[in-house]
């Protein structure tokens, strides 16, 4: 349905004819990544993430696989600038959303090589992923409201800066929260009606269709088709997913959970990470939520993970924050995200 509430897309995005490529005074010659560039994109991805002390690490498969999203046209939508030995310096990439249904995205995000850093070069490259959003958004053909968006690491507020400069704003926060398993687990209640029981794929696409109702009132969450759920299971952990399942076994809950081994030398312990957590409205106000959590701290546990993490938008409408506060998790980093609005 076309919303006439705002002005046409097109207009609102003013998307250029030509994406500019950064000026060649930086010392990089500029070009198209490819998927074979996966692995040098990491290691500059990793230098970046030592240099400014993040607690985490990208992985090679991490990036193959944002590399291979079918929706993609790398050489329109990434930017990789290498010096003179071939080496990349400096990286951007723009991407879409193909299930938006209320409003239009576009993400950006870029890093460039601590030792070249201090010459122009970031804002160059939010600069060119910024004209390439507004291409991918006027491509879409959506009439909605329109977003292009990153996020920053609260550590990085020079990161922040750059992105402010080129007119983004903050609007939302989000609390990266862990928990230690080395103390007594909350008990796993037994919600009537209702059965928790190990992942399967046969229940794959049914947990999408899930996730979708169940996030449909959340800021920031869009439908994800099949190739967007598909696409995103790179550190996917089966053994530590869980679903709900009703007496006429439909999804009423789930916990789907990742493994990122890479992590964990950075961050000084290991621990298992929830990606999803959600529970049907129907089956809200039951503790099925707790009852889903509780069992997946028994697998982190059981497989000798210190500790069970995941993010929460701190105004989260179902109350997640003071849900995971009152199980024990406390915060141990923290971003924001932010945008464009179009």
């Amino acid at each position: 349905m076309t919303d006439t509430t705002v002005p046409p897309l097109a207009s609102r995005v003013a998307a250029p004819a030509q994406v500019p490529l950064p000026a060649p005074g930086a010392g990089l010659t500029w070009r198209p990544a490819t998927a074979d560039d996966a692995a040098a994109i990491t290691a500059l991805r990793v230098r970046s993430e030592e240099a400014d002390g993040l607690p985490y690490r990208t992985s090679e498969a991490e990036t193959a696989e944002e590399l291979a999203g079918p929706w993609r046209d790398l050489t329109c939508d990434t930017l990789l600038g290498v010096d003179a030995d071939g080496t990349p310096r400096a990286w951007a990439q723009a991407d879409s959303a193909p299930g938006d249904q209320r409003v239009v995205r576009a993400f950006v995000e870029g890093t460039v090589d601590p030792a070249w850093r201090g010459r122009g070069i970031g804002t160059a490259l939010v600069a060119w992923s910024q004209a390439r959003a507004r291409q991918l958004l006027a491509a879409s053909g959506k009439e909605l409201p329109a977003r292009i968006a990153t996020s920053v690491e609260d550590s990085t507020p020079e990161v922040a800066r750059v992105y402010e400069a080129a007119g983004f704003r903050p609007i939302r926060y989000y609390a990266h929260m862990r928990r230690p398993l080395d103390v007594p687990l909350p008990d796993v209640p037994q919600v009537e009606g209702v059965r928790v029981v190990p992942w399967d794929p046969r229940l794959d696409d049914a947990v999408r269709v899930a996730h979708n109702d169940v996030f449909a009132d959340h800021w920031g969450s869009e439908p994800r088709t099949p190739e967007q759920w598909r696409q995103a299971r790179v550190m996917f952990a089966p053994e530590w997913s869980f679903v709900a399942l009703d007496d006429a076994d439909r999804v009423a809950g789930y916990v789907v959970s990742g493994r990122y081994e890479q992590d964990w030398p950075a961050a000084g312990y290991t621990s298992g990470y929830t990606e999803l957590l959600g529970v049907r409205r129907e089956w809200r106000g039951r503790r099925l939520a707790v009852a889903l959590l509780a069992t997946v701290m028994r697998a982190y546990a059981a497989d000798g993970m210190q500790y069970a993490e995941l993010d929460v938008d701190t105004e989260n409408p179902s109350g997640a924050h003071g849900l995971y506060a009152a199980l024990g998790y406390d915060v141990a980093h923290s971003s924001t995200t932010l945008t464009v609005e179009l």
